[in-house]
């Protein structure tokens, strides 16, 4: 009771203190008499260790501020009394403090007129001596490197609302009255099949829609860091600057990968609707979610693929919870997985829907998040976004920086890409020092003008394009020349130069709106008729060289390839330069192009220990579920006979006997007397050639115990069972499910409708009795 014990202690020090005796006499006394009243534990302990009557006072003051101020004031004189020890230690010690600086003023003035050279040569020994030090200096160059681009590639979170923008171009009222417009036949629905409107979920990548349906904390996603054994298979040449990044990946539950591997079953059989069963049994499944995406693109419903596309964001984001930030800059995901590849697709799927729908600024944050990622090797090529958003949506300043920072390294990694050695980015560097100088910010008025001609001497191949796609005219003699050349495929020309070529035609087709302004116009034309004496003098180009040098490594190849392929309905006229073997390889939209290096990919053995998802469930937890359903244990038996006797069913309801009861208490009864008349009067061959009725229908419940899969060998039990319970089963009416069984054992409505009068009979018959 160390409070009762140091308010008795103050009262007594405040007597004492009135007296005039010596205050520090009676806290010693008090100490020696009942050393169990202070009991200090962690790090109260230290603090006691080194002032011992420190640890009351401190106490009095936390707990009693008024008294405390009282009494520091009254201890004032005392305290520079009591604690003679002290200050008589400090006195001490004081000259060996200051005896040292003079003597190393001394010896610093000695060093600085002759110590530099013997630094030196220590300095060259030791790197003689021990050749790994280097390799430490350059990791830690390397890791303030990463610091600067992190900041680069930081994301703001704000700018990733694309509601919040078109607020801004169209007004509150229109981007309200649109989404009202668009939710009024979902709530339709939900309040016709009785489904509770979903609660609110918040997300840093997208809005939520209120029809969604609630999402588990991770719906079989998670993500753990990689390993540094991991690390270093990924990673060879340890001086690379990935080699000091956080590299993370997502990992897949058992019954995720179930439902993954009934997916890719059914993307090979090619049945669309085999996908709206996969989505039915996990609606979070990331990769079923985008290749319905791509299924509406092609359909050109873009507001249905904009909201699949949400959707499977939503899903991972729920993944990176609590572990990973993807918004800071500083981790990465590594894409030679397969589990982290539909994020990249993803976020892809992103940035071109929000070009599309005028969004840039979001577009450009999407963009910067998907190239922070990966940065060094890019591998959806989000790089060829970036020099057409960046300066559309006002952020030249950032695409100044970045290329600085990448400009000023001359180390050369393999498999690294550079930006500042990228056409496009060469032109928008002209194109962003423009719009500063023109602003009248920063640089000289001439620094835009060598921008441009830099990026004309190093990629000549974008001028004539550039020319054609914005009306410029050009010079004949500037057309006849060789470098300006139009290639309009890769026949004859090296992979590197293949590229090239693809790169010239990409940004010329996407930015050319940019410099179709009058003032871009006419400064591109006279810095273009005049740059051919200089092009004729050159002899070689060191940012061209480093292209194509960067671009001998097929990895960065395929990133170009991918960004292509992914967007193949916008830029079709590009895969003539991308090689047949590529074009004919065995791909699929929802892994476009997979890496060489792929550690992981959907096979047997990446399914091995997977959830059989459509497999005969488990009766137990299907008891649990049905209980909740139908309270009534009669019922409930009779129920499970009947499932029982028709083994049909499990194959073809995957819900199980609670999927079964909810479909037919929801069917009209037409359809339920169609359906009996059809199966022979039972329902064991159910005729699916009506699943129109069925599709139409909920998953039932959508997260309900209907949905639930069988129990992981790994998992606790515990655990499974505290989220059934929290998953809410509305009950049936009695008489509902009386009149079912009725229907089924009776042979059809007509027994039903006998029953019905005998009962009504019985009734009368009661009444006339009593």
């Amino acid at each position: 009771m160390p409070a009762r014990v140091n308010k008795r202690q103050q009262r007594e020090q405040e007597e004492l203190l009135a007296l005039g005796n010596q205050p520090a006499t009676a806290v010693d006394v008090d100490s020696e008499e009942e050393p169990p009243s202070i009991v200090p534990s962690g790090f109260a302990a230290l603090s006691i260790a080194e002032d011992g009557n420190g640890g009351p006072e401190s106490d009095d003051e936390t707990s009693k501020p008024t008294k405390a101020k009282k009494a520091k004031k009254k201890k004032k004189k005392p305290a520079s009394d009591a604690p003679t020890s002290p200050q008589q230690a400090k006195p001490a010690e004081t000259p060996k403090l200051q005896q040292p600086k003079s003597v190393k003023k001394g010896k610093g003035k000695e060093k600085k007129k002759d110590g530099l050279d013997d630094l030196d040569t220590a300095l060259a020994e030791l790197s003689q001596k021990y050749p790994e030090l280097q390799s430490v200096a350059a990791s830690s160059s390397s890791t303030t490197r990463n610091a600067s681009l992190a900041s680069l590639l930081s994301v703001s979170v704000s700018n990733l609302d694309a509601e919040a923008e078109m607020r801004k171009f169209f007004g509150t009222r229109a981007v309200i009255a649109a989404k009202s417009s668009e939710a009024a036949p979902s709530s339709g629905s939900k309040k016709r099949r009785g489904v509770a409107p979903a609660q609110s979920q918040r997300s840093q990548l997208t809005r939520p829609h209120p029809s969604w349906n609630m999402i588990k904390q991770r719906e079989g996603l998670s993500s753990r860091p990689l390993t540094d054994e991991e690390v270093q298979q990924k990673i060879v040449d340890r001086n690379s600057p990935a080699a000091g990044d956080k590299w993370w990946t997502v990992e897949y539950s058992k019954r995720y990968k179930g439902v993954t591997k009934t997916f890719m079953q059914a993307v090979l059989s090619g049945d669309p609707e085999a996908l709206w069963r996969v989505l039915q049994k996990l609606p979070w499944h990331g990769d079923t979610l985008l290749q319905l995406a791509e299924v509406y693109r092609h359909q050109e419903e873009y507001s249905q693929a904009v909201e699949y596309v949400d959707r499977a964001l939503f899903s991972y984001e729920r993944a990176f919870l609590g572990s990973y930030s993807f918004t800071n800059g500083l981790n990465r995901l590594d894409f030679s997985r397969v589990e982290n590849r539909p994020f990249f697709l993803a976020l892809h799927r992103q940035v071109t829907d929000l070009q599309r729908r005028g969004c840039i600024r979001t577009a450009f944050e999407f963009g910067r998040l998907l190239y922070s990622l990966e940065p060094w090797t890019d591998p959806h090529g989000v790089l060829f976004h970036l020099d057409f958003v960046s300066i559309k949506s006002g952020m030249g300043q950032w695409l100044l920086d970045l290329y600085s920072e990448f400009a000023s390294v001359k180390t050369v990694f393999e498999d690294h890409l550079n930006p500042s050695a990228l056409p496009g980015w060469a032109y928008a560097r002209a194109l962003a020092l423009f719009a500063r100088e023109k602003a009248g910010g920063g640089q000289s008025v001439g620094s835009s003008t060598d921008a441009l001609k830099q990026a004309m001497l190093a990629f000549p191949e974008v001028v004539p394009l550039l020319a054609d796609k914005c009306d410029i005219s050009l010079s004949p003699e500037l057309r006849g020349h060789r470098a300006f050349r139009i290639q309009t495929d890769g026949i004859g020309l090296s992979p590197a130069q293949s590229v090239l070529h693809l790169l010239s035609h990409l940004y010329a087709q996407r930015s050319a709106p940019l410099w179709k302004s009058a003032s871009h116009m006419k400064w591109f034309e006279s810095i273009a008729n005049g740059i051919r004496p200089s092009l004729d003098a050159q002899r070689s180009n060191a940012i061209r060289e480093r292209f194509l040098q960067m671009y001998t490594s097929t990895t960065l190849r395929y990133s170009v390839y991918r960004h292509v392929i992914v967007l193949e309905q916008s830029f079709r006229n590009l895969t003539p330069f991308i090689p047949r073997s590529v074009l004919l390889a065995k791909q699929l939209a929802c892994d476009p192009l997979p890496p060489l290096t792929a550690s992981s990919e959907y096979n047997d053995a990446f399914f091995a220990g997977a959830e059989e998802i459509f497999s005969v469930r488990p009766r137990r937890r299907d008891a649990r579920a049905l209980e909740r359903l139908i309270p009534d244990a009669g019922v409930r038996a009779q129920v499970e006979a009947l499932f029982d006797a028709n083994p049909g069913l499990a194959g073809q309801l995957p819900g199980g006997v609670v999927q079964f009861v909810q479909m037919m208490a929801e069917m009209p009864d037409e359809a339920l007397d169609d359906m009996m008349l059809g199966g022979g009067g039972m329902p064991g061959g159910l005729p699916m050639e009506g699943g129109d009725d069925i599709l139409d229908l909920e998953p039932m419940p959508r997260r309900g115990a209907a949905e639930a899969a069988p129990p992981l060998a790994n998992e606790d039990q515990s655990e499974e069972e505290d989220e059934d319970e929290d998953e809410y089963i509305a009950p049936m009416p009695i008489r509902v499910v009386r009149n079912l069984l009725n229907r089924f054992w009776g042979g059809g409505g007509a027994t039903a409708d006998s029953d019905e009068s005998d009962s009504d009979v019985e009734e009368r018959d009661h009444d006339g009795v009593d």
